[in-house]
């Protein structure tokens, strides 16, 4: 069993000694743990130190190509390293390296494919009263987006089964926190959760550089994901909305009919409920077009597991 433990960096040559000291070199059910680096891009010595401290593992991306990306980076040299379990955590030493031992736990006992280290977003004392609150409501609509129960869904320290990282596409250029859960929701893999502590804070977050800017790049993400991954009930529901808009104007429209014995002065909401109704089915069916075209998605994908998995089984024949 090889475990391979990855840091996505970005200018973090001062935090990155502190997170690798922190790092577990051995784990009871674990024959062999490796350590990987990936430098998004960094304009300081993030490699350099990286290299002086032994890691044997160093990505190095030629430009900063954002958290997203450089996870994915991540997952496929440990994949190509013989991975059959990827962790995943952060370079500013945010979390706990001993709890790495908690976080593969349940893939190493064969009880989930994905593990989710939860930080307890409601008690986080360096998050303020409207991050906590918002940390919750988001964790709680990609919970219901998805599927699963997760109740940090923002948070980056994660562990993988081999299968899981094969199966995993990032399509976003911003994080792949929520992305990734929804994707696994959609796929039906095993997602658990256990608790984590995290340490002191070392930098303000990057990521989340003001709050109305990380809500609606969020939101956007779980918007996008939720449509690719479940297109039938994203646009059903849209539709059914709007069709039920249409029909209270034009409940509305019958009554003042009724009433006053003519329509004049509520032609508009005659019109307005047939826009509404009109658009409503329209979008009903764009969900039916969606959803067929999400069966071709499928097979794509699964073509490109079995290709990424016959490349990775090949390379380490090579090394055997």
């Amino acid at each position: 069993m090889k475990l391979v433990i990855q840091i996505p960096c970005y200018n973090e040559e001062a935090t990155l000694p502190q997170t690798l000291a922190d790092l577990p070199r051995a784990l009871p059910g674990v024959d062999l743990l490796e350590v990987l680096v990936v430098d998004d891009g960094s304009t300081d010595r993030t490699a350099q130190v990286a290299e002086n401290l032994g890691v044997p593992h160093i990505v190095r991306l030629r430009r900063n190509l954002g958290l997203a990306q450089a996870f994915l980076a991540g997952l496929e040299a440990a994949l190509a390293m013989g991975a059959d379990v990827v962790v995943n955590t952060d370079a500013d030493n945010q979390y706990r390296g001993a709890d790495v031992e908690r976080l593969v736990a349940p893939i190493l006992r064969g009880e989930a494919d994905v593990v989710v280290g939860d930080r307890g977003v409601g008690t986080v004392a360096h998050f303020s009263p409207l991050k906590r609150r918002l940390q919750r409501l988001g964790s709680w609509v990609v919970q219901k987006a998805a599927g699963v129960e997760i109740p940090d869904a923002t948070s980056g320290f994660r562990a993988l089964s081999r299968e899981a990282a094969l199966r995993t596409l990032v399509l976003s250029q911003y994080s792949y926190t929520l992305e990734t859960l929804i994707q696994a929701g959609a796929r039906q893999m095993a997602v658990a959760h256990v608790p984590v502590g995290i340490n002191p804070q070392t930098r303000p977050s990057r990521l989340i550089r003001s709050l109305p800017r990380y809500v609606a790049h969020s939101s956007l993400t779980i918007l996008r994901t939720y449509a690719l991954y479940r297109p039938l009930r994203f646009f059903l529901a849209l539709g059914a909305v709007l069709i039920g808009l249409g029909v209270l104007v034009g409940l509305r429209f019958i009554y003042f009919f009724a009433v006053t014995g003519g329509a004049a002065g509520h032609v508009q909401s005659l019109i307005l409920a047939a826009i509404l109704l009109i658009v409503g089915l329209q979008v009903c069916l764009i969900g039916v077009v969606a959803d067929l075209i999400g069966f071709n998605r499928k097979i794509l994908e699964e073509m490109l597991y079995r290709v990424r998995r016959m490349e990775l089984d090949g390379e380490g024949d090579k090394r055997s």
